[in-house]
């Protein structure tokens, strides 16, 4: 899953939601200077990928795209659930998405000081753009898959993606519902666990 699915699926606590979010940037085990329950995010982060990456529906989503995109394709079904969540925010939460969006950039700015340099970078463009808010639309994807292809040095292809998005959007959107009821089950399971090892 991408940023969105990760910090909706730290269930309203803010120190996982910044281990949530960060975690694609710490390596190994490079995190233990971090507050005990930020690094509790990065487990959690680690096991929504792990049950993601081994689940069959988006395995059936990727497959969709792995001619063209090859071992790209997983992070462009991650582009592509993001922007079904943030579409259908309104099924998954009560709070406006870009209420939820402009709390959650406030978070990083309050805990700047112990963000990664690479997330440091990141965060100008992703709040200048407000990659959160626009990933509900299909302009805002295409920007995302823009950017992303730009990271390969154009050799992923990852621009043209959003073509397949609105191709095979229906089928995608179906994947994307029924995978993400069992994804919430899932980390909220996680997520209690995490909680009460901490005493609540």
């Amino acid at each position: 899953m991408n940023f969105l699915a990760h910090i909706y699926l730290s269930f309203g606590d803010d120190e996982i939601a910044l281990g949530n979010f960060m975690a694609d940037s710490i390596r190994a085990n490079k995190y233990k200077h971090l507050p005990e329950r930020v690094q509790k995010g990065i487990f959690l982060h680690r096991e929504i990928d792990t049950f993601t990456d081994t689940h069959p529906i988006p395995k059936k989503s990727s497959k969709k795209l792995h001619k063209n995109y090859s071992h790209y394709s997983r992070v462009i079904v991650d582009i592509y659930y993001d922007h079904f969540l943030a579409k259908n925010w309104s099924t998954y939460s009560n709070e406006p998405l870009a209420v939820f969006v402009d709390r959650f950039y406030d978070l990083l700015g309050d805990n700047y000081a112990i963000l990664p340099d690479g997330v440091k970078r990141m965060i100008p463009y992703m709040i200048s753009d407000n990659w959160l808010l626009n990933y509900a639309n299909l302009e805002g994807i295409g920007k995302v898959l823009n950017g992303m292809n730009r990271r390969t040095k154009n050799k992923s292809g990852m621009n043209f993606a959003i073509v397949d998005l609105e191709e095979h959007y229906n089928a995608f959107e179906e994947e994307f519902t029924e995978f993400f009821e069992k994804l919430v089950i899932f980390a909220k399971e996680k997520f209690l666990s995490i909680s009460s090892d901490y005493g609540g």
